[in-house]
């Protein structure tokens, strides 16, 4: 079965499949159906949750260790598998066809990958994992489309903005999602519910360098490690707001490599939940961690 993203709430208001699968290129929306996913299945009596990472070296046996092994007290079980890759191998692609035969109640699998090329979509492997369960391909949106995408966000924090103004944000971004997310999130930190014009639009998106954000960002590019850590430290003490400061990471997060632009992204998008309240922890701890990340030496 295959879902848009935009289908995967209503989908998730029923009793959940066996087994979803995830992929495609736009990381904030792959980010996105699988919190909806994860959420969903807390929601529905699937207490236990098991994260694996199929890496170099994973024995793909633990994979059904983890499906069999449960609760003792009966619970509901997500089995969590991503395959930074997106490439299991043969002996990965075998073991993923012999796991759908061992699917049944109590346990939910969700499956995440990257971007899958024309050729991997065909695979074995992906075609049986699409037909036993859910298949979602999160791509970014065509980019004649992004600002009715940007309008569609705003209205979930109750915001509405002219065409022009949305154009501007979409141009700003230059398609990238996570950017443009980041900017919606702070209209909704800086002005209330309602209509906003053109001038208030402009105004914000261009606000950032006020806060010395734009410092920051020069320090992730330069890969000055005590520059960030001191920058950070001045933006806390002026209470910069932080969705401003995540946004200069989660740009920075873009130019990493494959691997770690994942991992980036993903910790952007613990971090935006800490954020909304959704998650605890020490949200300026995190802008050092992720500073921290983004400022290592490549590796070549």
């Amino acid at each position: 079965m295959l879902l848009r993203p935009e289908q995967l709430a209503a989908h998730l208001d029923k009793p959940l499949a066996p087994l979803y699968l995830l992929h495609g290129d736009e990381p904030l929306l792959v980010i996105e159906a699988g919190d909806a996913i994860r959420a969903a299945a807390r929601k529905q009596g699937f207490e236990e949750r098991e994260v694996i990472v199929a890496g170099t070296g994973f024995k793909w046996d633990d994979l059904f260790l983890a499906a069999g092994n449960m609760s003792l007290f009966g619970g509901s079980k997500l089995v969590d598998l991503r395959i930074p890759s997106g490439k299991p191998g043969r002996e990965g692609s075998e073991a993923l066809q012999r796991y759908i035969a061992t699917l049944g109640p109590g346990i939910v699998t969700l499956i995440t990958l990257p971007e899958l090329d024309w050729q991997a979509k065909k695979a074995a492997w992906v075609t049986a994992l699409s037909n036993a369960g859910v298949a979602i391909e999160c791509n970014a949106p065509p980019l004649a489309r992004l600002p009715q995408w940007i309008a569609e966000r705003m209205a979930r924090q109750k915001q509405s903005a002219p065409r022009l103004a949305l154009e501007f944000i979409a141009a700003h971004v230059e398609g990238n999602l996570l950017a443009a997310h980041q900017e919606i999130q702070k209209l909704g930190l800086i002005h209330p519910p309602g209509e906003l014009t053109l001038e208030q639009v402009e105004a914000a998106v261009m606000n950032v360098a006020r806060y010395d954000v734009s410092d920051l960002r020069d320090a992730l590019k330069a890969r000055d490690t005590v520059r960030a850590a001191r920058t950070l430290e001045g933006l806390k003490g002026e209470d910069a707001a932080p969705p401003l400061v995540l946004w200069a990471l989660a740009t920075e997060a873009r130019s990493a490599n494959s691997t770690g632009r994942m991992a980036a992204l993903l910790h952007a998008a613990k971090i935006d939940r800490m954020i909304k309240g959704l998650a605890r922890g020490d949200i300026w701890d995190e802008f050092l961690q992720m500073a921290l990340r983004l400022t290592q030496p490549r590796t070549r």
